[in-house]
């Protein structure tokens, strides 16, 4: 009998009619009369116990398939139960009594026969058991194993049911709020089933407590611990797939923040960037057509670098927002230790060597720890053919810190030097070769000698671009870390010129807020004016014995001066197409000396000026009341910290104009243009193969020339002559082109031929003589 139809004999119990009912009409009359139809139910029921019951036994006797040689041949079997099963799960909320064992024997049954169902009923049965999780019946906790089960068998459409419903069931348990009871014992169960060594089940749960942790769902210690601990697993691919993600986190991470954010918190985040004024009217208004398209496009340069560095420096510097599985490492040490041992043990193929490798390196850097015969194992491939020799410096680099002592790093930093920098050395070589030693020397500068480095300065000279940028960046590097070690036309204007490293162990306590010192240099420049107003408020009293006139026009020109402060001070800040513009830089006006012509405006001018130095002398007397009696009591207030952010804009502005030409290079040795960033912030900088290889042109194989010929060639027209854009132009045909084509009479044609005629004649005769003049009459 189908499962889909109840016969009248079935029927004839309960006293209804001879028609027939499919499940889903019988399924909707359930839901609207629960108690008028139980009879069906039960029978329904039994049904399915018989159905369940026979595939159990035939999966008890050691069928290798139901399918093969069981009732499951017949499609229609397995049909009819899984049409029962999902009718039983849609009408289970109705009939909690009557249906109270069905989730158990449902789930009974997936987990002992669910290797030998056939497949499209395995997959209904599963969307059964799905139905009832969704309705809460059934808890995820005690289905969680089955599903994790389910998820190793070789069906794809189970697979990806099984993964996304684990998936989905967790996020919607941790929506509203966290349940960290529920969420224990779900990691319980996931992280037994990691250390397990079957490697299907291993993989599966490795995958889903990545994936869990990728959406922040398991975003804590412990699953991050896991993660880490995976790296030991007896089975490679584990192991594998533990390491890709360590390394990938971070791109993960990126491309999940650029899909999430939408244009509006593009547009909030924008980064500000502030340009003097002078700057701008120079670019607009100073020079000729040519240089102001110069200054205009230097100007717009500047400004594309600086929001670079912004962007850079928001990304990399912000502890706040960065995050990685090995920063929640309870035991950094065992665990770089561990992964150190089985790295120098494993026969595993390079690729996967290089995975270990940059996973020690970072860990290392990121807790800085002390992992000495890492170092040696590392020189032992750095060679310029080595294969993938970059991402092999990245991270010897990324392993280097304060922490560690030179000794133990020097004899690496010497075979980079001898084996990548020299002249018999490529070009790309050499590049890189000074750009490991510059960042290995912007964590241990200690490493550097003076005699190395007036050696690798020389390079500053080369023709190659990538050679000479990476000699000038070191040259910048030791003119604020070290500037004793350069020659002196190397060391330019430094900001310290006693600056030196600090030595071995030294740690700088910070003893204020960073920037706090911008605030205090803009209170000198405040009272320094003052000052000077005051001075010349002092010079106006003591001359009051001298002329009336000249007391006068020096107060009303005073008085000038503040009037033309207080316009500039209100508007210090100007905004130019998406960027403010500092006034300040503008220069000062001066005030010019009033003349009076009558006597009444002398006496005017002098009660105005009376007026305004007993205001001045008042404000200087408060200016030295405050001086005395300090206010501030070393709290910055939140105006405070936006006013620091303000100004290192404007200071970053300032050194960039500097650094392009734009703005003349300032007397102030605090004006600094090289920022060593600090230990904290190295150890979160994550170097890569690319930035090493920066400004390196590779040479192109010919199948990529000829492409980028190809490429330039579309985007331009086609070669043709003259005379076949001539044929192709449109727009009418030109007046010597209609002439030809004109039917003239016969007359004009025989006169032009007869004309032309003795124009050659004429051209004929007189082609070989000279013509002399004419002679003279006797």
């Amino acid at each position: 009998m189908p499962a889909t139809e109840i016969t009248a004999d079935a029927l004839s119990a309960s006293g209804r009619t001879s028609e027939k009912l499919s499940l889903p009409t019988l399924q909707s009359k359930m839901k609207c009369d629960p108690e008028g139809y139980e009879t069906e139910l039960n029978l329904i029921y039994s049904q399915f116990k018989s159905s369940v019951e026979l595939f159990q036994q035939q999966a008890a006797l050691n069928f290798t398939s139901v399918v093969s040689g069981g009732v499951g041949s017949d499609p229609t079997v397995a049909k009819d139960l899984g049409d029962r099963a999902m009718f039983l799960a849609h009408v289970t909320p109705f009939y909690p009594n009557q249906l109270l064992n069905y989730p158990k024997e449902l789930v009974e049954f997936l987990r002992s026969s669910a290797r030998v169902l056939p497949s499209s009923l395995r997959v209904t049965v599963t969307q059964a058991l799905i139905l009832l999780l969704n309705r809460k019946i059934v808890a995820i906790k005690e289905t969680l194993a089955l599903f994790m089960e389910l998820q190793v068998l070789t069906d794809k459409p189970l697979k990806e049911l099984a993964f996304s419903h684990i998936i989905h069931s967790i996020k919607r348990m941790n929506q509203k709020h966290k349940n960290e009871t529920e969420n224990r014992a779900l990691q319980s169960i996931l992280f037994s089933m990691l250390q397990e060594e079957d490697e299907k089940k291993a993989m599966r749960s490795l995958v889903t407590i990545c994936d869990l942790h990728r959406r922040k769902v398991w975003f804590d210690d412990r699953t991050a611990n896991a993660i880490c601990r995976a790296c030991f697993h007896p089975s490679s691919r584990i192991m594998i797939a533990a390491l890709s993600f360590l390394l990938d986190y971070e791109k993960i991470e990126q491309d999940n923040d650029s899909d999430e954010s939408s244009d509006e918190e593009e547009a909030i985040q924008q980064h500000h960037v502030v340009v003097s004024k002078e700057a701008i009217y120079k670019a607009n208004n100073t020079g000729t057509t040519s240089s102001k398209k110069k200054k205009k496009a230097k100007l717009q340069r500047v400004i594309r670098s600086m929001k670079k560095k912004q962007r850079i420096s928001s990304e990399r510097n912000d502890n706040l927002n960065y995050y990685s599985p090995l920063n929640a490492l309870t035991d950094a040490q065992g665990f770089a230790e561990k992964l150190f041992s089985r790295l120098q043990t494993c026969s595993e193929r390079f690729e996967i060597k290089m995975m270990m490798v940059k996973v020690v390196a970072r860990t290392v850097g990121l807790h800085r720890l002390i992992l000495l015969n890492f170092y040696p194992f590392l020189q032992k491939y750095v060679q310029p053919h080595q294969r993938d020799v970059t991402n092999l410096l990245a991270a010897a680099v990324q392993a280097c810190h304060d922490m560690v002592p030179p000794d133990a790093v020097e004899p690496l930093f010497k075979q980079i030097v001898n084996q990548f920098v020299h002249d018999k050395s490529r070009t790309e070589s050499i590049a890189v070769g000074l750009n490991v030693v510059r960042e290995i020397c912007l964590r241990i500068p200690l490493l550097m000698t003076e005699d190395l480095l007036q050696d690798l300065v020389l390079y500053k000279k080369s023709h190659e671009k990538a050679v000479s940028s990476a000699a000038r960046s070191l040259i910048s590097l030791f003119r604020e870390i070290c500037p004793s070690l350069l020659i002196k036309k190397d060391r330019g204007r430094p900001t310290d010129p006693k600056a030196k490293p600090k030595a071995f162990g030294e740690v700088t306590v910070p003893s204020d807020v960073p920037g706090a010192e911008l605030l205090l240099d803009e209170d000198d420049d405040v009272s320094n004016a003052s000052d000077e107003d005051g001075e010349s408020i002092d010079a106006d009293i003591s001359t009051q014995g001298g002329s009336e006139s000249e007391e006068e026009e020096e107060v009303d020109d005073d008085e000038e001066m503040g009037s033309e402060e207080d316009e500039v001070s209100d508007d210090d800040e100007e905004e130019v197409d998406g960027m403010s513009i500092d006034s300040r830089g503008s220069e000062k006006r001066k005030g010019q000396k009033r003349k009076f012509e009558d006597f009444d405006g002398e006496l005017d001018g002098a009660n105005q000026s009376l007026r305004a130095l007993k205001r001045l002398a008042g404000a200087r007397l408060e200016s030295e009341a405050t001086t005395e009696e300090p206010t501030t009591d070393g709290i910055l207030s939140n105006e405070d910290f936006q006013r620091i952010k303000e100004l290192k804009a404007k200071k970053d502005a300032k050194v960039a104009l500097t650094n392009h030409g734009i703005l003349k290079k300032s007397s102030d040795p605090k004006s600094t243009v090289f920022k060593v960033p600090t230990s904290d912030q190295l150890s979160l900088k994550r170097v890569d193969g690319y930035s090493l290889e920066a400004n390196i042109r590779k040479k192109m194989t010919k199948e990529e020339r000829k492409a980028l010929i190809k490429a330039g060639r579309e985007d331009g027209e086609k070669y043709q002559s003259r005379a076949a854009t001539k044929q192709k132009k449109t727009g009418g045909l030109s007046n010597q082109q209609k002439e030809h084509k004109k039917a003239m009479p016969l007359a004009a044609k025989r006169s032009k031929i007869e004309r032309s005629r003795r124009q050659k004649k004429l051209k004929a005769k007189t082609a070989g003589k000279q013509f002399r003049g004419r002679k003279a009459w006797k």
